[in-house]
């Protein structure tokens, strides 16, 4: 893992064409209290997150619908109405998994999360954690980029051994965490997330992209517009692996100041993993994210995962039992 820092030159330019807005028509809807831009004539506008899977496979006959087929979804009141879970048809990811300073992880963790769930500590001194690029290519809420920076953490009422509860997270491929930022590229993303999952979800431009070798995402800051965190990741041999499950649950606190958890459960139909930091490079400037990701101290990358092709199934939050 190579970790840079750059000093932003853009010209009139640069800031001219650096604009999220895609040309795509759009029609203006209600979620809770907001007004959100949407896709006309896209799967949200038209099925509210229950689109029938019959419509999926006659948009999208090459994707294989065959798991979402046994999960049945429910209405919810989520701060609007909705339907758990979401379902997201074909998508890719890049995630590199990092040491950082313990003492920040916790500052940055509220009191009330602390007193369920503790970052863990890999050795003295370090915790864990996972910086995300998702590319959402076919989902119940349209097409989107989104950013998961998280704290890697026990599961609430348990004990924490730290490197040995990471270990029997990753081998159970069941895992809990806090997340600390969440910037997404569409507003009905960005809402959505913020008022029905309590999830630090703000908007910006997010360009992800492949090569015949790489996979590059650039994150803008959302006020200067200026390239601000870019993440280059290495490709890596996915013909040999086979398909598995990866649960994913998040501890947090909604809008009435209740904890609560949420967790979504992922299909990985192509997937590969390393821990060569060779395999990543994370180049920071002096936008807000990059201040915010320096903070952390950021150490060894303990692994990289290269996600290629996964479907998954977001589930709304619910309240936390102590």
């Amino acid at each position: 893992m190579k970790i840079t820092s750059l000093a932003p030159i853009f010209g009139a330019c640069l800031l001219a064409a650096a604009t999220f807005a895609q040309a795509t028509e759009t029609t203006v809807i209600k979620i809770g209290d907001h007004d959100v831009p949407v896709v006309k004539g896209g799967l949200y506008d038209r099925f509210r997150s229950n689109p029938p899977l019959s419509v999926i496979a006659a948009e999208s006959p090459g994707t294989d619908l065959s798991w979402f087929k046994g999960i049945a979804k429910e209405k919810v009141d989520i701060g609007f109405e909705s339907y758990s879970p979401n379902f997201y048809y074909e998508n890719s990811r890049v995630t590199a998994i990092f040491t950082a300073d313990l003492a920040r992880l916790r500052e940055l963790m509220p009191p009330e999360v602390l007193e369920q769930v503790q970052p863990l500590q890999v050795w003295p001194g370090r915790g864990v954690v996972a910086l995300t690029a998702y590319a959402y290519h076919y989902c119940d809420n349209d097409r989107y980029n989104e950013i998961g920076l998280s704290v890697v953490t026990n599961k609430p009422g348990s004990s924490s051994w730290g490197p040995f509860s990471l270990m029997g997270q990753s081998f159970s491929d069941d895992f809990w965490g806090y997340v600390l930022k969440l910037p997404v590229d569409t507003e009905l993303a960005e809402v959505r997330g913020v008022v029905g999952y309590n999830l630090p979800k703000w908007l910006t431009r997010i360009d992800y992209n492949e090569d015949e070798n790489n996979v590059v995402v650039k994150i803008f800051d959302s006020e200067t517009q200026a390239l601000d965190v870019t993440l280059q990741t290495r490709k890596l041999d996915v013909s040999s692996s086979k398909e598995n499950r990866v649960t994913t649950r998040f501890t947090n606190i909604d809008q009435q100041g209740q904890l609560t958890t949420g967790y979504s459960t992922s299909r990985q139909l192509r997937h590969a993993s390393t821990s060569s930091a060779d395999a990543v490079k994370l180049t920071l400037t002096d936008g807000s994210l990059s201040r915010f990701i320096e903070s952390l101290k950021l150490g060894k990358m303990v692994k990289y995962e290269y996600v290629p092709n996964f479907q998954a199934a977001l589930y709304a939050p619910k309240p936390l039992k102590p």
